[in-house]
């Protein structure tokens, strides 16, 4: 009992930051841009909650000691997960250097992207693919080094633990990434061809401006 009720907690927590992301990336901080861009608030506003509520206390916990070694409520949290990778709950020297960067680097970056989002600034797009490169990467170096040694650590004897703990809440930081390096892909292609477009009108209007002065110009040593 006291396993199902650990692991529904965990699953309320992802709810409840999913709900307030909803909340304040539609209606509190994307009430005036596109609707796109509110969708992109939403996860920006759940990945940083993600990075400095859940993963902050783990890196904390690692630090100190270990997750498993914690006497934390938080830590439960984490207990719970390690059923599904262990090696969250022994700080892992890989896990713990990628959270120090995810809950540093990320989380600042999110706090960026909004920023950048909610006031059109031209860091937004440099600071998106950067934010979405560290986490793709992020997700290949706790997943690749386990593979390769055999999968010793992952526990995927329950749909729990393989499709919910592993699969969907590390496949999410795959899948959004990959999507948001897809739309700024195009949103610096359209912003570079609009410049290429307008550096092409500037320098036909030169040219113009060029001809009427030679043409003006002939025209008054013909009139003398």
């Amino acid at each position: 009992m006291a396993i199902e009720t650990v692991s529904l907690v965990s699953l309320a927590s992802c709810v409840l930051f999913a709900t307030l992301s909803v909340v304040l990336g539609h209606f509190v901080l994307g009430k005036n841009v596109r609707s796109i861009e509110r969708w992109v608030l939403t996860w920006m506003v759940y990945d940083a909650l993600t990075h400095f509520l859940l993963e902050g206390p783990f890196v904390i916990f690692s630090l100190a000691g270990s997750v498993n070694a914690s006497e934390s409520t938080l830590s439960l949290l984490w207990k719970e997960y390690g059923k599904a990778d262990s090696r969250w709950l022994y700080s892992d020297p890989t896990i713990v250097s990628l959270e120090i960067l995810t809950v540093v680097l990320d989380g600042l970056l999110c706090l960026v992207v909004i920023a950048g989002i909610m006031t059109k600034g031209y860091y937004r797009h440099f600071a998106q693919v950067v934010l979405c490169v560290c986490e793709l990467y992020g997700g290949w170096m706790t997943f690749c080094p386990e593979w390769l040694s055999g999968n010793k650590n992952l526990n995927t004897s329950s749909f729990l633990y393989l499709w919910i703990y592993l699969i969907l809440m590390n496949g999410i930081w795959v899948v959004v990434p990959a999507l948001l390096l897809i739309q700024s892909w195009y949103e610096m292609k359209d912003a570079f061809t609009l410049k290429a477009d307008a550096d092409g009108r500037s320098r036909q209007d030169r040219r113009n401006d060029d001809k009427s002065s030679s043409s003006a110009s002939a025209r008054k040593r013909k009139d003398r």
